[in-house]
Order: C-alpha cells, then structure tokens, then sequence
C-alpha cells in the first residue's frame, strides 16, 4: 500500500458495482498496525433520510459472527473449561440424532470447522419465525417458516434436530456442510463451559475487553444512539429490481452464535486485530497467539487454494498474500472481514442489503492495494477437455436438506446449472470439477461420488452439499 493512488480506482470501481447491485449503503474501512487509515462510506445508511456513513455506523454482520464464537471456545480452552476436542456430549449430553444415530465421535472442533457428517438443516427458518412473521420483506427471501413451529430455545434447537430424518455426510472429519445449527449449539457450549449466556460471555469477554462500544446483538442496546444502518431488502416489481427498506432486523434466540452480531467498521477493526496482532487489541491481551495460530490454521479444505480454520476462511495465496477472512449475509446484512496478517493490513466491508457483492468488494480492495486491475480474479481455472458422453453423469435435481435446490442440464453439448431461477454455463477445470461465474466471481463445483462411482452429491464453494434425487 503505496501512497493513495489505490484509493481512485478503488472508489471508480465500487461506485460502479454499488450502482449495478442497487446497494442502498456500505461502508468501508483499512487499518494498517492496527490503525484506520483509510474509511469510505458509499451510499446512505438511510436513503429516505440522506443519512450519510460514518466509520461508527452500526450494521449487522451476518456469519463473521462465527469468528466471535470460535474466539469464546478459544477463551474457555485456557481458562481449563473445555478442550476443542472434547465430544459434544459432553457438555450436552442431550445431543442425539433421529433413530439412535451415534454422535459420540463428534467434537467441538467439527462443529467449529462444519466437519460434524451433519448436512444443512432448514432450522434457521425456523429460529428466526416469531421476528419473520412480524416482516412483510420475509415473503420475499426464500427461507422455509411454516412447516415447522419456531424454534426459540437451545431445547427447542436439539429436539428438531433430533426429529430430523437424515443420514449424516460421513464420519466426523469427512464431510464439510456449513452448518449453523452446529454452531448454534456451540453457544450452548459457551453457556454451560463459563456459567454465563453465550450473549453475556461475547460481551464481557470480547466486546468490552476490545473496546467494542457501538456492537451489540439486539440493537434496543444501543439505546437513543442514532448512527444505526437501516435494513434493505429486495424484489421484482414488474420485471424491474426493486430495493427498499425493510427496517425489522431478524433475530433468533436458538442461533445467535452462528450470525447475529450488529457492529461498525471502526469497532471490527478493532476486533480484527486479535488475528493480526497475536491475540492483542491494543494493551488488552483477548486470545494467546497459540489460540490465534489454532483458529487461523487451514484445518480443513473447502477448494482450491481454500480452507476453514475456526470460524474463518483461509486463503494461502489469494491475489498473492495469506488472506483470512469470513462473509456474512441474511435480510439487510452483507458483511465481509478480511485480515491480511502479513502486511499489517486489515479490512471491514458492511452493506445494508443482502444482495451487495461483497466478495467482489474485497477482491475490488485487495488488487488496488496492490496496483493490480480491480476485476483481477483471485483464482484462475484452466480448462480441461470432457468428452460429451460424459456430461449426462451429472445430470439431475439436487437438493439440500435446507431447502435449497439446483439443477444440472446438458444445453447445446454443455453442462448448465439453474440456480435460483438462472442458467449459468459450467465449465470443465478439474476431474469432477466445474467453474462457473456468479456475480463476476468464479467458483467451483464439485461433484462427488458413491462406492459404485454414481455421482450422487454436488458442493458449491466446499460447504453446501446437496444431494442427487433419486430417479424412479
């Protein structure tokens, strides 16, 4: 990071794809050794009410909440309370799966790393129901609410699973599946390891010790303080893409550890700095750096070039610099957290509206930095020849336990993938591999297969499986 050249094409760059994505407000902030250096707010965290962005504006952070979680568990390993690898049934014994499944191999570093076999239940629908109903936008995401009662409680969260009928990926350590429930529960973890609720740990052991003062969970604690983003949602309106604002935030009670953080840019860099400076946010000491070298550690591999450490997402080479980062998304939230450790360099991204790229935001920030092209992939994926007798192997509906379904069709001697309601081409990169473009970012779909060689699974990104339907 070389004077402020990088600032214009940053700015050119995000002033374009905020326009594409009708992103109603984002705010962005740079710290270099822990101090902020650079903040931008683009947009309005009001648009009715022209409110600009100020580093203190508070947003929701969706997933990045997982990183606090995976902080806690760390905190509680030295005091003595808990080991990462201590099965689950041991601080809820109550765990158990539809049919007696066994459990008993399952440890708090699965459910950190989403290893448990556990594939993705459609339980967040249900944990955020009772906030859900009270929201005319909630007709317009697809999140399943009215087939099952809410879920209010951790009780609640543990008899649904265990009245779910499914079969579990693999053994533990096998199979990834991003999987919120498992870190639902590692709020219970938290709860029953230190005597206090997973909210009050998070808040004296990490909000307060790094001198978070403007983050909270339910945004009633910020009290008459003003400088709060309003939530965003979206919808077709005569064929025409529509943004409007949609202030209820959605909470669930059951599941707050897996993603219902609010904070401002100039409080997460302050957060960030645990990862970067050894556990240290200033004078206060939150983490010892074994703990951050354990929670940024590439425990298990999502893709190419990508792994999950606890609660984060580790890149050894992305736009050539170790890169540790995590995205969060839901109604209203698109967040992203990135820590590049080696140049002293951290970044907060926050967006009012769930459809903002904010993956994009981040690569866009990371290539300016370093004088690259603001549409510089991070990845490339080479083409590799697949003979078109092939490509019916693929062929099928799949579908996640969660709800979520895609199809895989052959189009003009071409795989094609449809994907909420989009045809997007796929391309052959790897055996069982193939690249396809969504919002300017390439990623990659892999396929896997049973004992007798039947493609019978596809993941998207390493963390969403969904499984082949059976055709009668």
């Amino acid at each position: 990071m070389k004077g402020t050249e990088w600032k214009q094409s940053f700015e050119e760059y995000m002033k374009k794809i905020t326009e594409s994505a009708k992103v109603p407000g984002t705010s962005v902030g740079l710290a270099k050794e822990g101090e902020l250096v650079y903040h931008q707010g683009f947009g309005y965290r009001d648009v009715e009410m022209k409110a600009s962005i100020t580093p203190d504006t508070v947003f929701g952070i969706g997933s990045v909440t997982k990183s606090f979680t995976c902080v806690a568990i760390m905190q509680l390993q030295e005091a003595g309370k808990l080991s990462v690898h201590d099965p689950i049934v041991k601080h809820i014994p109550e765990f158990r799966l539809k049919g007696g499944k066994s459990v008993e191999g399952i440890t708090i570093h699965h459910f950190m790393t989403h290893s448990s076999g556990l594939p993705t239940l459609p339980s967040l629908g249900y944990a955020m129901k009772r906030t859900m109903l009270d929201d005319p936008a909630a007709s317009e995401i697809e999140y399943d609410i009215h087939n099952h009662e809410s879920i209010d409680t951790y009780t609640d969260l543990l008899d649904y699973i265990a009245s779910f009928d499914f079969e579990l990926l693999g053994p533990p350590g096998t199979e990834l599946a991003y999987n919120n429930d498992a870190y639902g529960l590692l709020g219970l973890v938290i709860e029953r390891a230190s005597g206090q609720s997973y909210e009050q740990f998070i808040k004296k052991h990490i909000l307060e010790a790094a001198g978070m003062k403007h983050s909270v969970f339910l945004v009633e604690e910020l009290g008459d303080y003003a400088d709060l983003a309003t939530c965003y949602a979206n919808r077709i309106t005569d064929g025409a893409h529509e943004v409007y604002a949609a202030p209820i935030w959605w909470d669930a009670p059951a599941m707050r550890a897996a993603g219902f953080l609010k904070a401002s840019v100039r409080d997460m860099l302050k957060y960030t700095e645990i990862f970067r400076n050894e556990g240290m946010v200033g004078k206060e000491r939150i983490l010892s750096a074994k703990s951050v070298e354990q929670m940024i550690s590439p425990h298990v591999k999502l893709g190419t070039n990508q792994y999950y450490g606890y609660g984060l997402i580790v890149h050894p080479n992305y736009h050539g610099a170790r890169l540790i980062e995590h995205t969060g998304g839901i109604k209203g939230v698109a967040a992203q957290m990135f820590i590049a450790k080696e140049t002293g360099i951290t970044a907060m991204i926050l967006n009012n509206s769930m459809s903002a790229p904010a993956g994009s935001m981040m690569s866009g920030l990371v290539c300016s930095l370093q004088s690259l092209s603001v549409d510089t992939p991070p990845y490339t994926y080479p083409d590799i020849d697949l003979p078109t007798d092939r490509l019916p192997e693929y062929v099928g509906n799949y579908k996640a336990h969660a709800g979520i379904g895609m199809t895989v069709e052959v189009e003009a001697e071409k795989l094609v993938l449809t994907m909420n309601k989009a045809k997007i081409p796929l391309r052959s990169v790897e055996e069982d591999g193939f690249a396809l473009n969504v919002g300017g970012n390439e990623n990659v779909l892999r396929f896997t297969r049973d004992v007798q060689g039947n493609v019978n699974r596809m993941n998207l990104g390493g963390l969403m499986p969904l499984i082949k339907e059976k055709v009668v």
